[in-house]
């Protein structure tokens, strides 16, 4: 810290209670000062030599009030007003970066010019700012702090805007040239160049970082934090990424709870006051600051009801980014006198604005996705997005308050995005439907139409077989599905399969396997019995046996190969007779397709197992 002494003689400044002041000399004191509360007994000459202003307001009082004059408007106060009349006494003064602006800003009340006495105050300040304190990163900071309880004087000296310049001008230097001391967290650095806080082989220190300067401009108020970042700006020399992380950091610091949940203990206005500061402060540029810092501050700005304004710049920059988001991040708390845990209906508005967003852009370019896994195509973004609702479906599906129509809506906004797997979908109804075992067969049959059976995972399809949660029809879709691609794959051709069940296979049709259960009877809707599910598992395990069978087919007799192929329909017609009923009644499957399987089922309805045939008769 920088710091100037001024005068030569010993201190003889004396207290006499806690509000007068006085100067021990041999001579009396000939005028009284009143500043505020603390009387100044001093002398005229010394005074009046150096102050234009001490002069007209000596020259202005009454003789009957002997010379007695008040001053309380003066910047700085009792303690300023004694830096300069100590410094007209010749008494050593010493100035540094907390009572020197005070200081010039006192003498500029005083007049203290140099046309009333060559080498005054005002003088040696300035010279002590400008050789001294704005060269100095942190001093220039500490200045620019003190500069705020002496508005508008600081601001009309130019000592605001000399210190904004200062500060501006180091933190856009290039980093090679950096030799003061700041502020960093070095275990930060550390991890950046390969975990070493000691010098290098070549005896050099450390790289000195782009954000340097981050930490140490979080100990200024937002206001005038606000202005730095606009001055850094303005020069244009520090990268969007930069100020996006000083402006987290920023927010860390000076928010209390900000990266768990905002503090409900706080000062509402002026914690709105720093959110909406920041988020005008936000780079113009998509992508440099990261998405979870922008979901913090919307959590932030809704729970501090910040305008509509700023969370509408919020939502729109995150949808943008939505890609890049981690499900955590979401689990935003709903606002008071909601029943639900999670605003569930603002992920629903952030997922609108990112399909519009992406209706009117072109196929993806977000820098981020290079780095993540560059075997997605240009539907990256929605892949990605889809995969983030999947797993926050699953995480508010344990809300018991949760509505079935907010969960159903939420998945119906992704249901276009294409993926290769609807296991977190499937995760996430089978979630909902643990936690909600009261919603009735249309509820379940209208959450289960959100899912795809041909998108799920052998893990995830021998789970759903075994799931008495799920209505029957989607058990029956499962193991319809399963045994599809596992002749598709025992042949592996397709060519061989009836058009309908080719349609059916994946990219064989870009509808959803839903069409197949469209408008079937109830009890395909309700939720099998044990005995329909070991029912099911028995005829799955005999699927199994058939294609294994059919993968030895090569070494078979022609005999055998023909009764494997007539078991294995034997039993994929018991199991989907009325399935193929339905979609032929709907005109979904031509006679041509179906006319083997119907015949198989008509020889085989009377053989359906006891438990299955009381339940839901195939006539």
């Amino acid at each position: 810290m920088k710091f100037m002494k001024l005068g030569s003689k010993p201190d003889s400044f004396q207290t006499d209670g806690g509000y007068i002041r006085f100067v021990a000399s041999e001579l009396a004191t000939d005028m009284v000062v009143n500043v505020g509360d603390v009387k100044f007994y001093l002398h005229k000459f010394p005074l009046l030599s150096k102050s234009a202003r001490l002069q007209k307001l000596v020259a202005a009082t009454n003789d009957a009030n002997g010379d007695e004059i008040h001053i309380q408007d003066i910047p700085g106060g009792p303690a300023a007003f004694e830096v300069c009349a100590k410094f007209c006494y010749g008494m050593t003064v010493t100035l540094n970066v907390y009572n020197v602006v005070a200081a010039r800003c006192a003498a500029e009340y005083l007049e203290m010019y140099e046309t009333i006495e060559k080498g005054n105050l005002i003088y040696k300040i300035d010279v002590f700012l400008n050789s001294s304190i704005f060269r100095s990163w942190k001093d220039s900071i500490i200045v620019l702090q003190t500069t705020k309880s002496l508005l508008p004087w600081s601001e009309e000296l130019k000592v605001v805007s000399h210190c904004l310049d200062s500060i501006a001008s180091k933190a856009s230097i290039d980093t090679s040239k950096v030799e003061w001391s700041y502020t960093y967290n070095w275990k930060k650095i550390a991890s950046e160049n390969g975990n070493s806080l000691q010098w290098n082989d070549a005896r050099k220190p450390q790289m000195v970082p782009k954000d340097w300067w981050v930490e140490d401009l979080c100990e200024l108020p937002i206001d005038l934090y606000k202005r730095v970042i606009v001055t850094i700006k303005t020069k244009g020399r520090v990268s969007g990424d930069v100020i996006g992380e000083a402006l987290n950091a920023y927010t860390l610091r000076r928010l209390p709870g900000f990266s768990k949940g905002v503090n409900q203990n706080i000062d509402f206005v002026k914690y709105r006051s720093l959110v909406e500061t920041i988020v005008w402060l936000l780079p113009t540029e998509k992508g440099v600051v990261s998405c979870s810092f922008l979901l913090r501050l919307l959590r932030a700005a809704i729970f501090l009801d910040c305008g509509e304004t700023e969370r509408n710049e919020l939502m729109r920059r995150i949808a943008q980014q939505l890609p890049e988001a981690k499900m955590n991040d979401l689990l935003i708390r709903a606002p008071p006198g909601e029943a639900t845990v999670y605003d569930v209906d603002m992920v629903q508005n952030l997922v609108e604005e990112f399909v519009t967003h992406s209706s009117r852009t072109e196929p993806v370019d977000n820098e981020f996705l290079g780095s993540r896994s560059p075997k997605f195509g240009p539907d990256a973004s929605k892949v990605l997005v889809a995969k983030l609702i999947d797993c926050y479906l699953a995480e508010i599906a344990r809300d018991p308050n949760l509505h079935l129509s907010k969960f159903v809506n939420l998945g119906e906004t992704i249901a276009s995005f294409s993926r290769p797997s609807h296991d977190g979908l499937y995760r996430a109804i089978d979630m909902y439907l643990k936690e909600h075992p009261g919603i009735s067969k249309s509820e379940r049959k209208r959450i289960c139409k959100l899912m795809d059976c041909r998108k799920l995972s052998a893990e995830a399809c021998m789970h759903a077989v075994q799931n008495e949660r799920l209505p029957l029809r989607v058990v029956v879709q499962v193991l319809f599905f399963e045994q599809v691609r596992a002749t598709a794959s025992a042949e592996n051709s397709t060519s061989d399969l009836p058009g309908s069940i080719r349609a059916l296979l994946p990219g064989g049709s870009h509808g959803s396997s839903r069409s197949t259960t469209t408008n079937t009877e109830e009890d395909w809707d309700s939720v099998p019995t044990a005995d329909d599910i070991k029912a099911l598992k028995g005829e799955l395990a005999t699927l199994r046996l058939g294609s294994n069978d059919s993968g030895n087919e090569a070494a078979k007799s022609d005999v055998e190969k023909v009764a494997a192929s007539r078991m294995k329909g034997l039993v994929m017609s018991k199991i989907f007779s009325k399935l193929w009923s339905s979609k032929e009644r709907h005109g979904e499957i031509s006679s041509s397709d179906t006319s083997d399987s119907h015949g198989s089922v008509n020889a085989e309805e009377t053989k359906s197992t006891p438990s299955r045939s009381r339940r839901h008769s195939l006539s």
